[in-house]
């Protein structure tokens, strides 16, 4: 069915383009777990310094209430690929193999940004973090990529090793230099294709715990700064990358946009945001923004108005002149008018969070309706003492989770987490209080009911997502204890390999029949 879909595609845009070597280049960086006040133009007070997207910035267009759909990973890929919410697309939760859950993916049902370029006559390449699947099925190069190199799930998750578009080539894998690695791949891509369109997705590492950076970036005198290491060789990857367009008088023929897949975790930033990685307050749902392209996209361009990853995939179809899929919902919009104009109004009535495989929130105008409670602070059911000493189950180990061990703590937590008691029906005023520590739903309830109205009305669209079921779990933890994770073994591109000694702690799924 893909396959005929895709040779339609092909059959069309070989009518209704111009010569494919006049199309415009796509670059599409998505960072992990970068908070939004991680890039200094977001934040007049970040603690890190990224003078390459500023001046990306300062020479394009930068969004301010630029959203995810859920504050975790792996929905949030399926999300910018497709333009489609999770609930559309169906990747609602992270895969995890060393938790057992590996049954799940991208369906070859979906259409990415790569498959659409590719049937234009673009090369496509994807370096870096994929967590869309690890089964043959659902590797990057069934979705539309000629050439993967990357890691298929977190650089945290039991077996990190890297992979060659259908093969491991390394491991364990020395994280650090993961973002040098992507960044060369990238930069060899971009020559080798100089004279044809190409479309590059940098869905980099970093700064996804463990944090990691190269040696000329790493500075172990100061131990507390990890952070700010890896946020500065980040920077100067979006720098090179940038210098190799112009290098190669492709600057002018070539977007830009840079992203992450949602908020911070412990260490970052979310610039004055409430909440963070995990949790559906701002912080773990908006991020920052910026697109590059002189002669398209004007200088300086900054817009408050809210957009979403589910527009890069409608704004790129539109640029390179070709029609998004019509034969299924695409919940995105071209935002080429807010890039171009800081006026622009959004395309969006609302714009959608999820948690799981609920709808949870919705940002309407300058209205963000929290329906489902958004929680209490991660780790708020640990001391002082608890919270200082507390030791990551998916840290480094200097045997397969190769990194510096000097990582942050939950005593760093990246956003606010004051402000009024979370429950359910929340409502904030994001201009007056962008923080979200005021719940005005008391004072608007004709706001509290239009927008609910709204809500009911898509949340009638999500089905139900069965928990996907698992090849292999340890037998259940005792009460209030967490459950223990697997400690795979790599090599080979697999997640099934469980080491001798955790066997007798399997316990192996029930049978339908039983």
């Amino acid at each position: 069915m893909k396959t005929k879909l895709l040779s339609i595609l092909c059959s069309l845009v070989s009518v209704t383009t111009v010569d494919a070597a006049k199309k415009p280049n796509i670059i599409l960086i998505f960072a992990d777990d970068l908070g939004y006040g991680d890039v200094a133009c977001f934040n007049k007070e970040c603690p890190f310094e990224t003078p390459n997207l500023d001046r990306m910035a300062a020479e394009g267009a930068r969004l301010t209430s630029f959203y995810v759909p859920t504050p975790y990973c792996a929905p949030s890929r399926g999300t910018i690929l497709t333009g489609r919410y999770p609930f559309r697309h169906s990747v609602v939760r992270n895969p995890a193999p060393d938790a057992g859950q590996s049954n799940f993916g991208l369906p070859q049902s979906e259409l990415t940004i790569a498959e659409l370029l590719k049937s234009a006559g673009y090369a496509t390449a994807a370096y870096g973090k994929w967590h869309l699947g690890h089964k043959r099925q659902w590797l990057p190069r069934t979705q539309g990529f000629d050439e993967y190199f990357g890691i298929l799930y977190s650089n945290d998750m039991f077996p990190v090793q890297l992979v060659r578009n259908e093969s491991v080539v390394e491991y364990p894998v020395v994280q650090a230099r993961l973002t040098q690695r992507y960044t060369d791949h990238t930069l060899r891509f971009i020559e080798k294709n100089r004279d044809r369109p190409f479309f590059i997705y940098l869905p980099h590492a970093m700064p996804h715990k463990p944090l990691a950076a190269s040696d000329n970036f790493y500075t172990p005198q100061t131990q507390g700064d990890l952070y700010a290491d890896v946020m500065s060789e980040l920077d100067a990857s979006v720098g090179r990358v940038l210098d190799k367009l112009k290098q190669l008088s492709l600057d002018d023929k070539t977007l830009v946009i840079f992203t992450s897949d949602n908020g911070p975790w412990y260490g970052g930033s979310t610039g004055g945001l409430r909440g963070m990685k995990g949790k559906t307050w701002e912080g773990g749902l908006r991020v920052p923004m910026i697109a590059r392209m002189p002669g398209v996209i004007p200088g300086g361009i900054v817009n408050d108005a809210p957009a979403a990853t589910i527009d890069i995939l409608p704004t790129i179809c539109n640029l390179v002149g070709l029609a998004p899929p019509s034969d299924r919902v695409i919940d995105g919009r071209d935002i080429m008018p807010m890039l171009k104009n800081a006026r622009a109004p959004s395309p969006h009535e609302a714009i959608w969070g999820m948690q799981g495989g609920s709808l949870a929130t919705l940002r309407s105008g300058k209205w963000k309706l929290h329906v489902r409670s958004p929680g209490p602070p991660r780790s708020s059911n640990l001391s002082p003492a608890e919270l200082a000493n507390w030791i990551d189950p998916r840290g480094p180990d200097g045997v397969t989770l190769l990194a510096p061990y000097e990582q942050p703590n939950p005593t760093q937590h990246p956003g606010h987490t004051r402000g009024d008691r979370p429950k359910p029906m929340m409502l904030f005023d994001l201009e007056a209080d962008r923080g979200e520590q005021h719940d005005v739903a008391d004072r608007h309830p004709d706001v509290v009911k239009r927008l609910l109205a709204m809500f009911e009305k898509t949340k009638a669209q999500v089905p139900e997502f069965p928990t996907p079921k698992s090849d292999y779990l340890f037998a259940a933890p005792a009460k209030g204890r967490p459950r223990k994770l697997m400690r795979l073994i790599g090599g080979e591109l697999r997640y099934d390999r469980i080491p001798k000694s955790q066997q007798h702690l399997i316990v192996k799924p029930k049978q339908e029949n039983e």
